[in-house]
Formats: structure tokens, sequence, C-alpha cells
């Protein structure tokens, strides 16, 4: 009879034990923000739902200030939904051309899954204007205009990053983007509110074969030193 399977752990203590749990979640972070790339061609093949409400749960846990949680994510999936985007924030002419698979985002339209970041300034003014951050002078009386950075824009862009890290950890591709265009009819189509501001979007799917790097790439990285400043620029 074969004997007991064992663990990695087993014969640890408790605190070895958290320490290399520690150690291997470190690891799988640092080997997706390594791996992550934008991914502009995809398969069809549907994305499993509990692995998109995981992301999206995660990415709701990304970093908001005041706690005022003013992250939205507008959640379409399959070609009716995602079509309801791509219809009022592209031309036919894109569309067709995107189709016919004779450039760079060839097959970005077959993403099975669309995640519109929205931001919602309303709740920020709300937040800082209650008693323990009144004194910041950034609530409701104040405006959006004074604060010198719109952290609305900074938390969903936090949690952009969260969502296209967690689908680089599950083997997906992911590709942030842009509305150019078309927003207006966007938020009319899925009744997104007036001061709900679109930050972006995130097409979620399975890669497809023939998916390949932008030509930007070629660019390279800029060296170390040249973008991280010691003590003064």
């Amino acid at each position: 009879m074969p004997g007991p399977c064992l663990s990695w752990t087993d014969g640890l203590s408790p605190s070895t034990r958290v320490a290399n749990l520690a150690n291997l979640a470190s690891v799988e972070l640092a080997d997706a923000i390594r791996k992550r790339k934008m991914t502009r061609s995809f398969s069809s093949e549907p994305v499993d739902k509990t692995i998109v409400y995981s992301i999206l749960s995660d990415a709701l846990k990304a970093p908001s200030a005041g706690f005022a949680q003013g992250c939205h994510l507008m959640l379409l999936e399959g070609p009716e939904q995602t079509g309801i985007f791509w219809n009022a924030t592209t031309t036919s002419e894109w569309r067709e051309r995107n189709h016919r698979g004779t450039r760079l985002h060839s097959r970005l339209l077959d993403a099975p899954v669309v995640v519109i970041c929205l931001a919602d300034p309303e709740a920020y003014l709300e937040r800082y204007s209650e008693p323990d951050k009144y004194a910041s002078g950034l609530g409701r009386d104040a405006g959006a205009e004074a604060w010198p950075v719109p952290y609305w824009i900074v938390d969903a862009s936090f949690a952009a990053m969260t969502i296209l890290l967690r689908c680089t950890g599950e083997g997906l591709g992911a590709l942030f983007f842009g509305i150019f265009r078309g927003e207006a009819q966007l938020k009319h189509d899925l009744g997104i509110p007036a001061h709900v501001v679109p930050v972006g979007a995130i097409a979620i799917g399975h890669p497809h074969v023939d998916d390949r790097l932008s030509t930007s790439v070629a660019r390279g990285r800029r060296p170390f030193d040249q973008v991280v400043h010691h003590g003064k620029w």
C-alpha cells in the first residue's frame, strides 16, 4: 500500500509555513509583473465566469483614497453585450478592417469579455466632506477642481492594473485601451450615470495563436538609471 502523500509544508513549524507561502506568493506576483503584456488578438473561447468574478473581486481590493471606493466596473460578456461597446466606440469601417484580420488589432473584437473601468468623483467629494476628512479642503464645498490630482482616476487605474496582473496570473490575455470616441453614446446605451467617468476599458480572453507584440515594443525599455532618480532629479 502506498504511503501517505506528503505536502512540501509537512514537518515545518507554523511560522515557517507562513513565511514559505508568503515567499511563494511574492514569486508569483513578481512573475506576473514581468510576464504581463498587452494582448491584441483573442480567440472567441469563453472565459470561465468564476475566474472573471475572482479577478474583478480582487480588483476591488485595490487602494482607495479615504476608502471612498468610487471605482466601478462594468462587465460585458459575450458578443451581444460586448457588441454594444464596440458599436458605440468604433466606426463601422474600423470594425470591418478588424474583421478582415489585416491589422495589429485583428481579432480584438473576438475578446469574450470587456470590462469598463469607471470612476465616480462624487464618491470622493462626499467622503472628503465627512468630519474626519473635512480639514483636507477637498470636500463638496471645494469641488473636484480643488484636487491637485484626481484620485478617482488614480484609484480606477489601480483597479485596472490589478485586473491586468490577475489575467496574466490566470494565463489569460488582456488589453487596456482608452475610449476615444462615442463616450456619450456608450454611457447612454449602458445606463452609466452622467457624472461617472469611463477611465478606459480592458478586453479579456484567451490569446489567439496569431497574437503578436505591438511594434512599439521595439523601442525597448529605458535604462533604470534614466528613470529612477536618487535624491534629486
